[in-house]
């Protein structure tokens, strides 16, 4: 029984130094294995390797990928013109060589981005105060992000070089301070007022003449229509009276007659109306005293 548990112990203890000697690297890391403290390899390749136990050999891993680096803080930066701006960037970058990097930098990526932090700032802050806000919003702000690029590389491959490469530095935002904003907002809203007033002002004036014209010709049009309307009527008139001249000289018996038939009927309009004369001494009725001949001598 003791020889079993002897050996169990035995094959636990050589399972625990092979699983401590042996470590798998990352296709997205370096493994760095160092022996008391010192760098003894890289390995950039992934797959299984092997090391001595701890504490003669341990490993430790950093990232190979792209990184990105934000920025952080919102304290402004002054322009050419002493305009307080602040900006909003990113960087891109990697760490190159894992050795130069541990020795001067750090252990892990974000030793590197604290001070790769600070050297992107400072290198903003020495090129915007170089340029205009006018230069900034332009399309040579891709010059000054070419110039903070060459700065900052200078840095992290000077004379300590940092083992890390900077692929690309962006601008995503500039903008004023808040105070400086709401100021010009304000402003802005101001012209805005103004100009819409202004129209409005000129619609409105507009407007009226417009309305005036439209009056004017409105006026015009019906006096003109009126105009050709009584004209037309007063044709119409005459032509009417000529028609009836010219049938009534053709008989003047039945003219009068006419004439007779349409004054009784204006006469006796309404069954209520009532009229009260003398048949025998009225020329009214004389009609209807000789029999519809209204030339002939009255009835004694």
């Amino acid at each position: 029984m003791n020889r079993i548990g002897f050996l169990i112990s035995t094959i636990l203890v050589v399972l625990a130094l092979a699983s401590s000697t042996l470590f798998v690297v990352d296709q997205r890391q370096f493994g760095v294995v160092y022996a008391l403290g010192q760098i003894k390899e890289v390995i950039t390749e992934p797959g299984l390797n092997w090391k001595l136990p701890p504490p003669f050999q341990n490993v430790s891993y950093i990232d190979k990928r792209l990184l990105t680096l934000e920025s952080a803080d919102t304290e402004p930066m002054l322009t050419a013109e002493k305009q307080r701006v602040v900006i909003d960037w990113y960087v891109r970058w990697r760490i190159s060589e894992p050795t130069e990097y541990i020795r001067n930098v750090g252990l892990n990526e974000s030793a590197g981005a604290n001070q790769l932090n600070r050297v992107v700032r400072n290198a903003f802050q020495e090129e915007i105060n170089k340029r205009t806000v006018k230069e900034l919003l332009s399309l040579k702000r891709e010059a000054l992000m070419a110039d903070v690029k060459k700065e900052v590389l200078d840095k992290v491959k000077g004379t300590k070089p940092w083992g890390v490469d900077v692929v690309d530095v962006r601008i995503t935002r500039v903008d004023y301070v808040e105070a400086i904003t709401e100021s010009v907002y304000r402003r802005m809203e101001a012209e805005r007022k103004r100009v819409a007033n202004e129209l409005r002002s000129t619609g409105a004036a507009e407007g009226e003449k417009i309305r005036a014209d439209a009056d004017r010709q409105r006026e015009v049009t019906i006096a003109n229509a009126y105009r050709d309307a009584q004209k037309i009527k007063g044709e119409g008139d005459a032509e009417a009276a000529r028609i009836y001249a010219d049938a009534f000289n053709r008989d003047p018996q039945f003219a009068q007659f006419y004439r007779s038939l349409e004054a009784y009927k204006s006469s006796f309009n309404n069954k209520s109306d009532v009229m009260v004369v003398d048949p025998s001494s009225s020329d009214f009725f004389k009609v209807f005293r000789n029999g519809g001949n209204a030339s002939a001598p009255a009835k004694k």
